[in-house]
Formats: structure tokens, C-alpha cells, sequence
């Protein structure tokens, strides 16, 4: 991990596949210039007649002193400059199964925001990825004759657990299924360990944590429930469960989402799609290879949001693996001709979440964009941000 004792605000983002590194030196207080900037592979020093500012660098990041260039002055900003690095990825993505071995134990489902439990004690058997949501489209291509799987949607057997882009559908008729009243649509599904259904008169399908009253999914049948990854973490059960800072996770998530389906599917836009079916935020993914090393001494003067709290409790310093994307927000009617281009435009991805999640991914998404230099925010008409992994 990063150290630094306080001073001059430093920026600094490596990019590990390409061993190059951009550094920024904010501008100091005043009374502090002159400055004296000293690099080394380890470390870097900036002393001033007002503070010094030391920052450490993580074991797995080694400056290469010699190759320092262009450095120039940008006003608002600092000292820029670059330099190559010698670095390894180190990323640690929270996932819900750690690996495969996972599947063979018994595992429990709770509820992240608060750490109820939703499912305890499930063995899966089999995990299975989903098909993409377009795949009916194309079997007219793959099949001679009319298509077999018409009207045969997929649903997980009650050991099993598919899994989408973000979410995961399971079966819970052992669980929680009960018949329902014929004239009572289900509006909201509470669950909870003591597994029972509160039915309300209304026709809607949303799962609701009994606890924290967070949407965590949608029932597709009378059997099978999709729960959103933003909302669930899944831990064998003989393990606690996990404390997450809810920001952390919800970031963390959608980084993973992001390097899959660009991994898989050589798609680096998406459009962030409520449950409302109203687009939140369009998402263009840069890079994924990008190591963050940060004072916070810039921090100063944003706005605290209870959401972003453990962001803001963190160390002086912090560095982090993240994925770099360019983002449009679409709320209150903004950006609607480009959110409608976008939609129509077949290499661009859906990822559909609660919309309360769009709300705070978006909010996350304006933290982490205010608190980047300001040469760094924008690019183009797009506002950049970094999503921790």
C-alpha cells in the first residue's frame, strides 16, 4: 500500500500493460514554491519551504527515474509529467465465487447492504452462464428447420445457479415457494431467513430485503428468482459473512462486469438500464489495466455523501486498481439524443440494475470524477471517472 505524509497533492496513474505513468504535483500552498522534486524507483519526494510530501509506492510498482519527460505546467493542475514504470497487476475483483470448487459446498445468499440472510445453506451444484440476451435472435441462423427452444425460457433446477451479465437466477422452491392467491398478483416478494412471502395486492414482481427494504431481484416465475449482483453477496456457510463498504462493492461489481463482457464480447460501451427500463448512465470503458496512486490532500472541499463515507475515511494516501471509463449521465431528460443513438446501436450493451443501484453507481461515478485533477475530468464531451476493482 501507498504511503505519503501530508503536503503537495500527488496524482499519479500507472498503466501496467503499457509500463508508462502519468504524474501530477498539485499545485502547492502558498508560500510553497520553490520546489525540490526527488525520484527514486520506490518513492517520490516533493519538498517545499511550507511541507514535504513523501509517497511510497506498493511493492509492485518500480519508477524508472531516467525516463522522466514532459514535464510542463498546466494552470489548475500542477507539475505534469511521465515517466515508465516497471508494474504488476495486482487486482483483486470481489467476486461472488471465489472458484470453482465453490460450487461442490453449501453456500449462503445474503443481502449486502445490511447482511441478512436471503438463502442459507443452498448447495449448488451447477453454475452456469447464460446465454447473451440476444442469443433467441440469432438461432434462425444456427437451425434449418423452426426453432426448438420457442416459448422454452431457461430456468435453473433447484441445485443450480445461471448467471447473467449482473445478475443470477435461482430456484426457490425449496426454499420459499407457498401457492399464491389466484387474484392477488404479487407485488413485493420480502425475504428473509425465516423464509416466508409477504404478498401485497398489487402486480409487481420486485424481492425486496425484509430487513433494509433493498430491491435485491425480481421473481421470472413461480420458481425462479433473478437477484442482481449489486445486491448479493454469496459466501460458503461456513464463512462470516463479509463487511464490504457498500460503494466498494457496487464499483468493484460493475469493474468486473465491464473487463468480461469486454473481454468476452469486444464491448466497450454500454448503457447502465434501470429495472424501470430507463437508461441512467452511458458507460464507454477505456482501459482496465490502470493502477491509481493518490494523496488526498485534493479531496478537500468536495462534498461528503453518506454513501461515499468510507471513501472519504480512507488513509492520506491510497492506491488501487480501477477501470478507466468516459460516462454520460441520462437523468432528467439529459443527453437524450445520444442516450436514443446509443440504444439503437446493436454493438452497444445492456446491463440492467435496480434503479436506485444506477442512482449510486452514477453518484459514485461524480465522487471519483471530482476528485481527479482538473486537466483529467473531461474528455471530449464525456466526464472521466475511475471504478475501483
Amino acid at each position: 500500500m501507498a504511503t505519503t505524509a501530508a503536503g503537495t497533492p500527488v496524482f499519479l496513474e500507472v498503466r501496467t500493460q503499457l509500463r508508462s505513468a502519468l504524474l501530477i504535483l498539485g499545485e502547492p500552498k502558498e508560500g510553497g514554491t520553490p520546489m525540490d522534486i526527488s525520484i527514486t524507483p520506490s518513492s517520490l519526494q516533493v519538498k517545499t519551504p511550507a511541507d514535504c510530501t513523501e509517497l511510497r509506492l506498493p511493492a509492485e510498482v518500480r519508477l524508472v527515474p531516467s525516463s522522466c519527460r514532459g514535464l510542463q505546467y498546466v494552470a489548475g493542475d500542477g507539475l505534469h509529467l511521465r515517466l515508465q514504470v516497471w508494474a504488476e497487476s495486482n487486482a483483486k475483483l470481489i467476486s461472488m465465487f471465489n472458484q470453482n470448487s465453490q460450487a461442490r459446498e453449501c453456500c449462503t445468499f445474503y443481502c449486502q447492504s445490511c447482511g441478512e440472510v436471503i438463502i442459507r445453506d443452498r448447495k449448488l451444484l451447477r453454475l452456469l452462464p447464460l446465454p447473451s440476451e440476444n442469443w433467441g435472435a440469432l438461432v434462425g441462423e444456427w437451425c434449418c428447420h423452426p426453432d426448438p427452444f420457442a416459448n422454452k425460457p431457461l430456468h435453473p433446477q433447484e441445485n443450480d445457479c445461471f448467471i447473467g451479465d449482473s445478475f443470477f437466477l435461482v430456484n426457490l422452491r425449496s426454499d420459499l415457494w407457498q401457492p399464491r392467491p389466484e387474484l392477488a398478483p404479487v407485488e413485493t416478494h420480502c425475504l428473509s431467513s425465516e423464509n416466508h412471502f409477504k404478498l401485497k395486492p398489487k402486480a409487481n414482481t420486485k424481492v425486496i430485503c425484509k430487513r433494509c427494504k433493498v430491491m435485491l431481484g425480481e421473481t421470472m416465475s413461480s420458481e425462479t428468482t433473478k437477484f442482481y449482483k449489486t445486491e448479493i453477496i454469496i459466501q460458503p456457510s461456513e464463512r462470516n459473512f463479509p463487511i464490504i463498504p457498500r460503494s466498494q462493492f457496487v464499483q468493484s461489481v460493475i469493474a468486473q462486469c465491464l473487463v468480461e463482457l469486454s473481454t468476452a464480447r469486444s464491448t466497450f460501451r454500454f448503457t447502465i438500464q434501470g429495472h424501470d427500463g430507463k437508461v441512467y448512465i452511458l458507460l464507454w470503458l477505456l482501459n482496465s489495466d490502470s493502477l491509481v496512486i493518490e494523496s488526498l490532500g485534493s479531496s478537500r472541499g468536495i462534498t461528503k455523501f453518506p454513501l461515499l463515507e468510507d471513501i472519504l475515511k480512507a488513509d492520506s494516501s491510497s492506491a488501487w486498481n480501477a477501470v478507466k471509463v468516459l460516462y454520460q449521465p441520462c437523468v432528467k431528460s439529459r443527453n437524450e439524443k445520444l442516450s436514443s443513438a446509443w440504444e439503437s446501436d446493436i454493438s452497444i450493451h445492456t446491463l440492467t440494475l435496480p434503479s436506485a443501484t444506477c442512482l449510486e453507481l452514477l453518484l459514485i461515478l461524480s465522487r471519483n470524477n471530482a476528485t481527479l485533477p482538473p486537466s483529467l475530468r473531461y474528455m471530449n464531451s464525456f466526464q472521466v471517472a475511475f471504478l475501483k476493482m
